[in-house]
């Protein structure tokens, strides 16, 4: 069908608008118009100081009451010192929060991994990275590789321990919730059920009583207690990692966080730039090799 001289001039003029708009919806835009229109790229979403933290322009970070040393000293969370105080400042400032913009919550172990939404941006506080937690939780990449441990009172059998073997008809016990208590369960095996307890302080007192023959603690942790706490208790000895990727300590955030990639990438920024080794070797020294458990 034709169309008349002025109907085929509106087509023509319509069509080479729509096409204008094509090519000018295609073309690069300025600068400084793409900066200003939200992306959800990570730079926009990580941008320094200002995440979609619980309080705007804070950073709410958890860990237990106590707050065990080599990880934090005094059991004071907030004073920079300790393994994980230090990381945690660390990771805030990669952040673009300073000490004053971080509040610090107690949050009991068991709780900061379970489900449910979290009343902070992240907790740490020795809890390992496992596939079963991150059904509930988001995890930042690994800030720690640790081996769990076990202690036993001096002179006693459960101190004369080389393997593991010799450690299933022993008493065992751990905090509940903790990998410690699954070394025992599946790699340990052993006749009598383990002792759980919901702190690691009654595990210690436990052993001091002769409740139990022996505990199971991660390595720094054990070197501590060893040293400063239970000071007639030795290593027996640490056991090997299971499977082919070592156990890691994570910082833990809420399922689905907005934030789990931003605090992923300070956490490898500081593994990168060698702060994490820095912070290690200040404050888990100690934690030299033990004899291994096979």
């Amino acid at each position: 069908m034709h169309l008349a001289p002025r109907a085929l001039r509106r087509a023509v003029a319509v069509a080479t608008t729509a096409l204008l708009a094509t090519a000018l919806g295609c073309a690069p835009q300025p600068e400084g118009k793409a900066a200003d229109t939200p992306s959800g790229s990570a730079a926009n979403t990580c941008a320094k100081g200002k995440l979609a933290t619980k309080t705007s322009g804070k950073l709410t970070i958890a860990t237990d009451e106590p707050a065990y040393e080599p990880w934090f000293k005094d059991d004071k969370p907030a004073s920079g010192e300790g393994f994980e105080s230090a990381v945690a400042y660390a990771v805030a400032k990669q952040l673009g929060y300073d000490k004053s913009a971080v509040v610090w919550q107690s949050v009991p172990f068991n709780k900061a991994f379970a489900p449910g939404e979290k009343t902070f941006d992240f907790d740490i506080n020795q809890v390992s990275i496992s596939d079963e937690r991150k059904k509930a939780v988001d995890f930042s990449s690994g800030y720690y590789d640790v081996r769990q441990a076990v202690i036993a009172l001096k002179g006693t059998k459960a101190a004369e321990a080389k393997s593991v073997a010799d450690l299933k008809g022993l008493k065992l016990g751990a905090q509940v919730g903790t990998t410690s208590l699954g070394y025992i369960e599946d790699v340990v095996k052993p006749t009598q059920q383990a002792a759980a307890y919901a702190k690691n302080d009654q595990a210690k007192s436990a052993l001091k009583n002769g409740q139990v023959d022996a505990i199971v603690v991660d390595l720094p942790t054990a070197f501590y207690i060893t040293a400063a706490e239970v000071t007639d208790a030795t290593i027996v000895g640490q056991f090997e990692n299971q499977g082919g990727t070592p156990e890691q300590f994570g910082l833990v955030l809420d399922k689905g966080s907005a934030i789990t990639a931003c605090v992923t990438a300070a956490v490898d920024t500081l593994r990168e730039d060698g702060t994490l080794a820095e912070l290690e070797q200040q404050w888990l020294s100690d934690a030299v090799d033990a004899p291994v458990l096979k």
